[in-house]
C-alpha cells in the first residue's frame, strides 16, 4: 500500500469524522469563524494600543503552541497501538492490519495535519490580516509571508512534540537534560531562537533567514517519526489491585481511575507538567515584553494565576482522554459520582503543578504579587472545569470544529480571563483595587464553576439516556 493512497484516505476520513461528528455547515464554517475572530482581535488589540508586531509575535507562539498540542500524537498514538483507547479505528492506529510500518504510518498522519491543519486553522488566521492591508498598515506580500512563516512555526511546532514524545519513550531523562539545556541557551541567548525559528524569516526576510528557520523545521520532522518507538508488547502494563484500592479509598473508584489512567497511559504526568510548563513559559516571555514595550508594572501574580487556570483545560483533557460520555451507561452509578471523580483528579494533577510553576516564578518576581497567583490559579481552575464539563461532558476534542460550541466557550472563558488580565495590567496604578477585583472575581467564578460541575452530571446523565 502506498504513502500517497494512505495520505489521501486520511485527508477523507479526517473530513469524514468531523462532519459526522459536528454537521457539515458547522465543520465548514469554522475557517470563516476563525478569520472573523482573528480579525477582530487584531483590530480590539490595536485599538488599546497593542503593537502589530507585538500581536504578530504573540501570534507565533500561539501557533507554535498549537502545534506542540497536536504533535501529541507520539503520546496517544503508543496508547492507540496497544489497543487501550476503546473504539479507535483510525488509520494512524492501524498498523497490525495494513501492509504498512507504523513509523511509516506516522510520518503519513503528520504529513496529512501539516495539510489539514494549515488549510483549516492558518489560512483563515492569516485572512484575518487583509483588512489590515486596505489600512495600509500590512502589505500583501507580507500577509503572504505571515502565511508561510506561520505554517512553518505549526510544522516546528508538531514535529517538536513529537519528537520529543519519541525522546522520552526511549530515555526519559535524555528529555530533562534536553530541556534544562534548552532553558539555558535562551537565558543566554533568547535571539539564538528567534533567529532559527520560523518568526525570523517573517521578522527579517531573506535567504539565509530561510535556511536558518527551514533547516530546523525540516530535521524535527523527519526525527519525529523516526524517533517514535512503536510499542512492544501487546498488552497494557498491569495496574497494581493495591494501589488502586488506596485511591479509590481516598477519593473514590472514578478518582482513582483518572489517576491511573494517566499514570499508565504514555508520557504518564509529565504531560501534564510539560503543558502547564509550555504556557508558564509563554506567560513569563509576554509579561517581560509587556514591561519592554510599556510603562506598565503588571502584577505577575494575577496574570499567573489566570493563565495557569486557562491552561488547565489540557489537564482537562488528559483527564477524560479514554473516557466516553454513553461508556458509563453500563455501570450501576450516577453521573454525579463520575464527575466528582474526574474533578478530584483534575485538581490532584493541576493544583501542584500550577503552584511548582508559581514558586519557580518566584526567583524572579515578589513574593506578594505571586501570592495573589497562588489564590487565584485554584479558583480559576475550578471554573475552567466547570464550564468545560457542562459544555462538553467527557469528550472535549468537540470543541474543535464545533463552530458554536466553541464561540461559547470562548466566550465563557473570556469574560473571566479579560477583566484578570486588565486588573493585572492595572496592578501597578492601582494595586490594592486591583488585588480585591481579582480575588472577588476569581471567587465568584469559581462558584459558578462548582455549580457547573453539579449541573454537568445531571445534564449529560439525561442526555445520554435521551439518546
Amino acid at each position: 500500500m502506498s504513502s500517497l493512497l494512505v495520505f489521501r484516505r486520511m485527508l477523507v476520513e479526517e473530513y469524514r469524522m468531523h462532519t459526522e461528528l459536528f454537521g457539515r455547515g458547522r465543520f465548514i464554517g469554522f475557517p470563516l469563524f476563525t478569520a472573523v475572530l482573528v480579525a477582530g482581535g487584531v483590530w480590539l488589540l490595536e485599538a488599546t494600543g497593542t503593537n502589530l508586531e507585538s500581536i504578530i509575535a504573540g501570534l507565533f507562539v500561539l501557533v507554535f503552541l498549537f502545534g506542540l498540542q497536536v504533535g501529541t500524537i507520539g503520546l496517544i498514538g503508543r496508547d492507540a497501538m496497544r489497543n487501550v483507547l476503546g473504539d479507535v479505528t483510525l488509520l494512524v492506529f492501524s498498523g497490525r492490519t495494513l501492509p504498512i510500518s507504523r513509523r511509516k504510518l506516522l510520518a503519513t498522519f503528520l504529513l496529512k495535519d501539516l495539510v489539514y491543519y494549515i488549510g483549516l486553522f492558518l489560512t483563515p488566521i492569516a485572512v484575518g490580516f487583509l483588512p489590515l492591508v486596505t489600512a495600509d498598515e500590512l502589505t500583501l506580500g507580507g500577509v503572504v509571508m505571515l502565511w508561510i512563516a506561520l505554517s512553518a512555526t505549526f510544522a516546528f511546532g508538531a514535529g517538536a512534540s513529537l519528537a520529543l514524545a519519541g525522546i522520552a519513550t526511549r530515555n526519559v531523562g535524555a528529555i530533562v537534560v534536553l530541556l534544562v539545556s534548552l532553558v539555558g541557551i535562551f537565558l543566554v541567548a533568547p535571539e539564538l531562537f528567534v533567529t532559527v525559528s520560523p518568526y525570523g524569516l517573517y521578522a527579517n526576510p531573506g535567504i539565509e533567514a530561510a535556511v536558518a528557520s527551514f533547516v530546523g523545521v525540516v530535521a524535527v520532522l523527519i526525527a519525529g517519526p523516526l524517533l517514535f518507538e512503536p510499542p512492544t508488547s501487546g498488552g497494557v502494563r498491569r495496574i497494581e489491585n493495591r494501589r488502586f484500592t488506596r485511591l479509590a479509598d481516598r477519593g473514590g473508584v472514578f478518582f482513582a481511575r483518572s489517576l491511573l489512567e494517566v499514570a499508565r497511559s504514555s508520557g504518564s504526568v509529565w504531560k501534564v507538567i510539560f503543558s502547564l510548563g509550555i504556557l508558564f513559559a509563554v506567560a513569563a516571555l509576554v509579561l517581560e515584553r509587556v514591561v519592554v514595550a510599556t510603562a506598565l508594572e503588571p502584577s505577575a501574580g494575577i496574570a499567573f494565576g489566570t493563565l495557569l487556570g486557562l491552561g488547565a483545560f489540557t489537564t482537562y483533557n488528559w483527564v477524560t482522554q479514554l473516557s466516553d460520555n454513553r461508556e458509563y451507561l453500563r455501570y450501576p452509578v450516577s453521573y454525579s459520582a463520575v464527575f466528582a471523580g474526574k474533578f478530584r483528579a483534575f485538581l490532584t494533577l493541576s493544583l501542584p503543578t500550577g503552584m511548582g510553576y508559581l514558586a519557580f516564578a518566584g526567583i524572579w518576581y515578589p513574593g506578594f504579587e505571586l501570592l495573589l497567583g497562588v489564590l487565584i490559579f485554584p479558583l480559576v481552575s475550578i471554573y475552567v472545569f466547570g464550564v468545560t464539563a457542562y459544555l462538553t461532558g467527557l469528550s472535549p476534542n468537540e470543541l474543535l470544529f464545533n463552530t458554536p460550541l466553541f464561540a461559547v466557550y470562548g466566550v465563557a472563558l473570556a469574560v473571566v480571563a479579560v477583566p484578570l488580565l486588565v486588573a493585572a495590567l492595572a496592578f501597578g496604578e492601582f494595586p490594592l483595587y486591583a488585588s480585591l477585583f481579582s480575588l472577588g472575581l476569581a471567587v465568584a467564578t469559581a462558584a459558578v464553576g462548582l455549580l457547573l460541575v453539579q449541573a454537568s452530571s445531571k445534564k449529560w446523565e439525561r442526555s445520554v439516556r435521551a439518546q
